[in-house]
């Protein structure tokens, strides 16, 4: 089964407050992932204060190696608001992206999210932030809509919300998780033991996280290998819709450098 990264940043911000507003470089996360046999990576834009100028950006380099990259639009549900269905719309029919991106650093997610992605069949990656009790509302609401949550529901390391996050995985069918950024090991494990393999995807938070350092933590479960081919790659496969031969030999780049 072929390597997947569902989480991946790339493009300019134009925020200049961090490196998650200002700027995402590909050169050394390509290296690194090339090292680790990872074939493709979904790329989110960085945070951005027009994410329609955002998403166009990420077009053009996801359409410079189509075969690598997979485009996930990023949307503000309070300032996109009564132009989120146009926004991806365009994101899927002429860029070919395949998710959304929602982050509640910008706002919360929002019904017209929603009702979006259950209209064009999109999964959607939503970063609650340690919010985990709207995946109860999400779930009810939406049970045709695919949601990701990334870092196990909280990149701040709050194990609470890890913990109610991995309740939520083992009783709806349509809540994944993405392991990027988890930091507390016996977590993932719990996750794997008790909502399934399938329930459960590879993702670095890249290219600011190592993507072979992530990579290792699911190698570290010693999952059975039909488990781990679904984790690394597999169970994004099957969410988004691809085959395995959809899926690029691994990245051809040099592999020299750090």
């Amino acid at each position: 089964m072929v390597r997947i990264d569902c989480h991946c940043h790339a493009g300019q911000g134009d925020g200049l407050t961090g490196p998650w507003d200002t700027d995402a470089p590909l050169d050394a996360y390509l290296r690194r992932a090339a090292r680790a046999g990872i074939a493709r990576s979904v790329l989110l834009p960085a945070f951005h204060s027009d994410y329609a100028q955002a998403n166009l950006a990420l077009s053009r380099i996801v359409a410079a190696r189509p075969g690598r990259f997979i485009g996930f639009a990023m949307v503000h549900a309070q300032r996109d608001r009564g132009r989120v269905l146009p926004m991806l719309t365009t994101a899927v029919e002429r860029y070919g992206f395949a998710g959304i991106k929602v982050h509640r650093h910008d706002a919360a997610i929002s019904r017209e999210i929603c009702d979006a992605a259950r209209r064009l069949r999109l999964p959607v990656l939503y970063d609650l932030a340690g919010e985990t009790w709207v995946v109860e509302l999400l779930a009810g609401q939406y049970p045709d809509v695919v949601f990701i949550i990334p870092h196990l529901g909280s990149f701040a390391d709050d194990w609470r919300a890890q913990l109610a996050l991995i309740d939520h995985l083992e009783r709806h069918p349509n809540i994944h998780a993405d392991t990027s950024g988890v930091r507390r090991f016996d977590l993932l494990v719990q996750a794997v033991r008790r909502a399934g393999a399938r329930k459960i995807l590879f993702g670095s938070d890249g290219p600011w996280l190592h993507p072979g350092l992530e990579l290792e933590k699911i190698r570290l479960l010693h999952l059975p290998p039909e488990d781990e081919a679904q984790v690394l790659g597999g169970n994004l496969a099957r969410l988004l819709g691809l085959n395995a031969a959809a899926a690029a030999a691994p990245d051809a780049a040099a592999v020299r450098g750090p």
